[in-house]
């Protein structure tokens, strides 16, 4: 069941449309400041494209951040809202239930697939930034690149670093892909579940905006996305690193939860 997932989701041409969309930014990006070298003011704009222009190798975190926001949730919303709702829409969930899988094996294949699409599209912005980064962009020489504090890095540190912030990146986006997961098991409609997850995104987006809701910020599924940056300070900064891998660990952990529980007892008629 997992490797009939994992094949609908390499062959399937709206797998590759999404990723080719998602590194259509920080392309454009990279071009845009090859030919004018003129990047943000330190500290403004998305995070490390201040000093792309003179390290190129930082490029892959900058496409980070720029799609970790708003493009890379839609797709992966889009991808977990498809997983059991699309099936149920087609009119193929109920006989896929009729052959000898259990519905449990088949949320945890539909899981897998949506991870690996997390995974495959995380390590792709990944890859293109690099690429991107050091045919366009200039960088320094290869022993040492420049951390967030202005400090010295090699290029092991760099690596481990780049890493763990690719990790840290897949880990919130599978905070997504669960809520969307859940919405998919409530609902009929790929469109109504990912849509449902990004209102879910979106409005811990809002909330953060505003001092009335200072108090529920540490809650909120998006309020530590771009702690990564802080991997790259000299010394990294754990707090709320630490905190956004609890935090995502526990909306993952509930959501999946409750997504099982409902895939599990729900009466399946379509």
């Amino acid at each position: 069941m997992i490797g009939v997932e994992l094949r609908k989701l390499v062959t399937r041409p709206r797998t590759w449309i999404t990723i080719a969309l998602i590194n259509a930014l920080p392309i454009l990006v990279a071009v845009l400041l090859a030919a004018t070298e003129l990047g943000p003011r330190p500290g403004t704009g998305p995070a490390f494209l201040s000093a792309v222009l003179s390290d190129g190798t930082l490029y892959p975190l900058a496409a980070l951040a720029m799609v970790l926001p708003l493009f890379l949730p839609v797709a992966v919303a889009l991808a977990a809202g498809d997983a059991v709702a699309g099936e149920a829409q087609a009119g193929t969930l109920r006989y896929l239930l009729l052959r000898p899988v259990g519905r449990t094996r088949l949320l945890v294949a539909k899981l897998v697939g949506v991870l690996a699409f997390v995974l495959i599209t995380v390590l792709v912005v990944a890859i293109t930034g690099y690429v991107t980064g050091a045919l366009l962009l200039g960088d320094q020489p290869l022993a040492t690149t420049t951390s967030v504090s202005g400090t010295a890095l090699t290029q092991q540190e760099l690596g481990w670093r780049t890493l763990l912030a690719l990790g840290y990146a897949v880990l919130a986006m599978l905070g997504v892909a669960a809520i969307a997961l859940f919405f998919s098991t409530v609902t009929d409609s790929p469109q109504v579940a990912a849509m449902a997850a990004l209102a879910f995104v979106l409005s811990s987006t809002l909330l953060l905006t505003l001092d009335a809701a200072d108090a529920l910020a540490p809650y909120l599924p998006t309020r530590y996305w771009l702690a990564f940056v802080d991997l790259f300070r000299d010394p990294i900064l754990w707090r709320d690193v630490v905190r956004g891998v609890l935090q995502q660990g526990a909306y993952v952990a509930v959501f999946l939860g409750a997504a099982w529980a409902n895939f599990s007892t729900r009466d399946i008629t379509s």
